[in-house]
């Protein structure tokens, strides 16, 4: 039977035939023991298992040496990687390894044809199954892991009503939380109140900016630009709008924008302002190079004064170059003297990379004036080219309530989407690292072998689900 092998999600067929595979057999034990004088054999101290390696014999042919030389360097091209990568071979195909290559030996090179051995390092020993998904019926399920080993899972729980925590226990008294159950004496209250929410289906209620130049349009993906007027500089529409006066604020910007050439320039921005249209604050996401592809989130507190003064994020901590497409999240909170900004793209699975976290003490209250007024605007500079996709999802305003000692606020809302990643140790709520919330006794446990039964709290809060893979030696 011809096995053929797959690497790194490529599947070798008619660049090399496989002839032996060796490493797939029982795995061994590195047995540690200590030898004691006058005693006779040695205690028993621990047992390790080594790393796999997987030796893969192969004929490698061409139709003339030329063609055998560059089979060779296609080979090399897909083999030449930075970390492990998943392997399989179809006479196992339901088992996955994951290792590097390390070296490859050759044997005879008669004309058209090339014999060598590709040798694979197994840093994890561990072969996986295909990924199973068990879904909770009801708070209390039962997961069977089948495999040799433990298994690390990942949780995902929608939220069907807001929470103040979210916890997966399993019977061994081992358990994974974020947030605080309330107990009877607290209120439950509410952190933030949602004041503003544009999409594109209101923008008749807001008012043109000053300086701003062409307009906007939308569709179901949020807010275009129709036209970006005209102009020597930075140029292109703005609308600005006034809100109820708040103490304590944050405003989310959630913005997408695609630049397949260097000479594509852009700007989105927020801005927003006091009740005497004193600038409290800045946003921005923006490229203003024409000669490279350039991703650069700025956030500044009060009006400009100077460059990188007053700018907890700047080109200084957050220059992303060559990335084509950056869709993500700008935010600002305020709370009393205290901003806090966060940038973070998100991507197609939902997850937050790319993500800075920064604050500012204003400890002289300079721009402590409650806010009122919001302002948006899309931009690019002079004649350059303009970007190939860009627009405004949404731009979100909310009230922050002062959660008192007697309190317990929400953690979650009903829609968000809670990851318990114990595979890569990470708690995320929708895509964004909330490790800030989680409970200290709370740990990454494992499905044991046989049964394991699985509990979420609180009660009839979750639509939840666990994914995993069988781990076998």
């Amino acid at each position: 039977m011809t096995v053929s092998m797959t690497f790194d999600g490529y599947t070798f067929k008619d660049e090399l035939t496989i002839t032996d595979i060796r490493g797939r057999g029982i795995l061994q034990n590195e047995v540690e023991l200590i030898n004691v004088a006058g005693k006779a054999g040695a205690y028993f101290s621990h047992r390790k298992i080594p790393v796999r390696i997987i030796e893969v014999d192969v004929v490698i042919t061409g139709e003339n040496p030329s063609e055998l030389r560059k089979t060779i360097r296609e080979i090399n091209k897909i083999l030449s990687v930075d970390e492990p990568k998943p392997i399989s071979f179809s006479d196992d195909p339901e088992i996955t390894y994951h290792g590097i290559p390390e070296q490859s030996t050759e044997g005879e090179e008669i004309v058209s044809t090339a014999h060598s051995t590709i040798v694979f390092v197994c840093a994890d020993p561990f072969s996986y199954s295909p990924e199973i998904v068990h879904h909770f019926q009801y708070d209390v399920t039962t997961v069977k892991n089948n495999g040799s080993e433990e298994a690390e899972p990942i949780f995902e729980l929608e939220v069907l009503r807001p929470v103040t925590f979210a916890m997966v226990q399993n019977q061994f008294e081992e358990y994974q939380m974020i947030g605080r159950p309330a107990d009877v004496e607290s209120e439950v209250v509410e952190e933030r109140t949602l004041i503003l929410e544009e999409t594109g289906q209101t923008l008749d209620t807001w008012d043109i900016a000053p300086g701003s130049t062409g307009s906007f349009t939308t569709s179901e993906l949020g807010i275009h630009v129709a036209s970006y007027g005209t102009g020597s500089r930075w140029h292109g529409p703005a609308l600005i709008k006034e809100i109820e006066p708040l103490e304590d604020f944050e405003i989310e910007f959630l913005i997408r924008v695609r630049t397949n050439n260097s000479d594509q320039t852009f700007r989105i921005s927020t801005n927003y302002f006091d009740e005497e249209m004193n600038e409290i604050g800045m946003l921005r996401l923006w490229d203003n190079r024409a000669d490279i592809n350039r991703k650069v989130v700025e956030a500044r507190v009060g009006p400009y004064v100077g460059d990188f003064i007053n700018y907890p994020i700047s080109s200084r901590n957050y220059d992303i170059r060559g990335q084509l497409v950056w869709y993500g999240l700008l935010r600002v909170i305020r709370k009393g003297n205290t901003f806090t900004f966060y940038a973070g793209r998100i991507t197609q699975t939902g997850k937050h990379v790319h993500t800075i976290t920064e604050t500012f003490n204003d400890v002289d209250n300079k721009y402590s004036g409650r806010l009122r007024f919001v302002k948006f605007d899309i931009a690019k500079y002079g004649n350059t080219a303009s970007a190939t996709e860009i627009g405004i999802e949404a731009i979100r305003v909310y009230r922050h309530n002062k959660v008192e000692i007697d309190q317990t606020p929400y953690i979650a809302q009903k829609g968000d989407i809670i990851i318990f990643d114990h595979v890569n140790d990470e708690i995320l709520i929708n895509g964004e690292n909330r490790k800030d919330i989680k409970d200290f006794g709370g740990s990454y446990f494992t499905l044991k072998r046989g049964e394991n039964q699985l509990v979420i709290h609180p009660s009839d809060s979750f639509s939840a689900k666990v994914r995993y893979r069988e781990t076998n030696r």
